[in-house]
């Protein structure tokens, strides 16, 4: 077979700016938020810039999350910026996913928020025609699923999972016997076949097995599924996570999940993926290009690092400052018991150093870190899941504190009794361990081995 390469953006998240992107009302949603709102439209013009002048490859997937929240001027502007870079020469093929249809999408201006129109999920196959279905195979229209002949011997199984649109995100039993059909297809053609799913099919980091909205689900079943049918690599996002997993079935068949980054929020990243042959498939990731925007000097990955710090270290001050603004965000305004238990952990979190967690849990801590802010520590390790190639191993600072205070607290982890997405009971030291650290697969360049 002939060498293949594509490249892969997820969970653009597009914002038709002129909706309304300001005011005090929008200051204070982005609070508390991870990914650019106001920002968006010129971030994934720069992206879309970008892949649209690059040689490297004349093949795009975009893995879902195509607008900020189902606004129709959202998805209509994406799609002539998806239309230019057709014109390219590119070839382009998404999915949706849940954040491209709702009824209620918002914007903000100083009058406070607004609902712009919003878009039906029913409308979503028209909208995007052109970018799969157009080209197609195979189409399941109910599931917004397709297959696509990306070159002469390698095809895509392209898979929606909004399952019920409400709480059972997954495939339907008639949308696994569509996927088995496909994937006999490809096998009975000759077919190396790869898929494009939305939500992860195995958890980004360990700590996303015990989160229900992290993976898929039935996740289990289904990559053991793919990976016997013949299907060993899948693309996902969803998560604005940088990881590559693996896992092997009782078969012995190879299963790999490359989760990339969204273009509008940290870790902004690209991946550039080459196909040598069926066995042999090289991943290499390109960040988001700087933008035009006032960034106050920054590069790209600078500010949208200074944006995901601050959501978090605005969480911890508002613990102490704003308790009641903060239940009230994550839907708990009326625990009014929990205001003076939130106020003084804030207390604590704001002013407490590395060093002094360490003295509270009579553990070592290294000099050069003692002197450290905790709420600093805490935000360096949060990001750190989220970016992959997690720099909190045994053998540093940061990696050996952590590792001996959980340690410390395994009695706590054991009385707790946390579950797997899976049903098992959750082994939280080993779990804590593997997401503060990577003692794996290289998240950001890597040769995978399908077979």
């Amino acid at each position: 077979m002939n060498e293949l390469k594509f490249f892969v953006i997820t969970d653009t998240h597009y914002f038709k700016n002129s909706l309304g992107a300001h005011g005090e009302a929008y200051d204070s949603f982005m609070r508390y938020e991870q990914k650019c709102f106001a920002e968006t439209e010129v971030i994934n013009k720069a992206v879309l810039s970008y892949l649209a002048e690059s040689d490297l490859a004349d093949i795009v997937l975009i893995a879902g999350d195509l607008s900020f929240n189902g606004e129709k001027e959202s998805h209509l502007a994406f799609v002539e910026e998806l239309n230019k870079l057709k014109q390219s020469g590119k070839r382009v093929y998404v999915i949706t996913a849940g954040h491209d249809f709702n009824d209620h999408p918002f914007s903000f201006d100083e009058t406070g928020r607004h609902e712009p129109e919003g878009t039906k999920r029913e409308e979503l196959f028209d909208l995007y025609y052109d970018f799969g279905f157009s080209e197609a195979i195979a189409v399941d229209r109910e599931h917004l699923s397709y297959v696509v002949q990306l070159s002469d011997s390698v095809r895509l199984l392209a898979l929606n999972n909004d399952g019920d649109c409400e709480e059972n995100i997954t495939y339907d039993d008639r949308q696994i016997a569509w996927i088995k059909e496909q994937t006999k297809k490809a096998r009975d053609d000759g077919q190396m076949m790869i898929a494009m799913n939305h939500y992860p099919l195995l958890p980004g980091q360990p700590i996303f097995s015990i989160i229900p909205t992290a993976v898929q689900q039935n996740a289990e079943a289904i990559t053991t599924m793919l990976a016997d049918e013949g299907v060993h690599l899948v693309f996902t996002g969803h998560m604005h996570n940088q990881s590559i997993n693996e896992k092997i079935t009782e078969k012995g068949n190879k299963f790999y999940d490359v989760c990339t980054g969204s273009t509008i929020a940290d870790p902004a990243f690209m991946r550039l993926v080459t196909v040598l042959d069926r066995k042999t498939v090289k991943i290499e990731s390109i960040p988001t290009p700087d933008f035009d925007w006032d960034t106050g000097g920054r590069d790209c990955k600078q500010y949208l690092d200074d944006l995901f710090d601050s959501m978090i270290l605005n969480i911890i001050e508002d613990m102490r400052e704003n308790p009641e603004v903060l239940l009230q965000k994550f839907g708990a305004a009326d625990k009014k018991s929990l205001y003076p238990v939130f106020k003084t952990l804030g207390k604590i979190l704001n002013k407490m150093t590395v060093g002094g967690v360490a003295r509270l849990l009579c553990i070592h801590c290294d000099k050069s870190i003692r002197k450290m802010l905790f709420k600093n520590y805490v935000v360096e390790l949060v990001r750190g899941v989220l970016e992959g190639n997690q720099t909190f191993v045994e053998g540093t600072p940061k990696g050996d504190v952590l590792l001996a205070a959980i340690r410390r607290l395994r009695f706590v982890f054991k009385k707790l009794r946390i579950k797997t997405l899976e049903g098992d009971l959750a082994d939280m030291a080993e779990i804590l361990k593997h997401s503060a650290g990577n003692y794996g697969i290289d998240d950001y360049n890597a040769t995978l081995i399908l077979e």
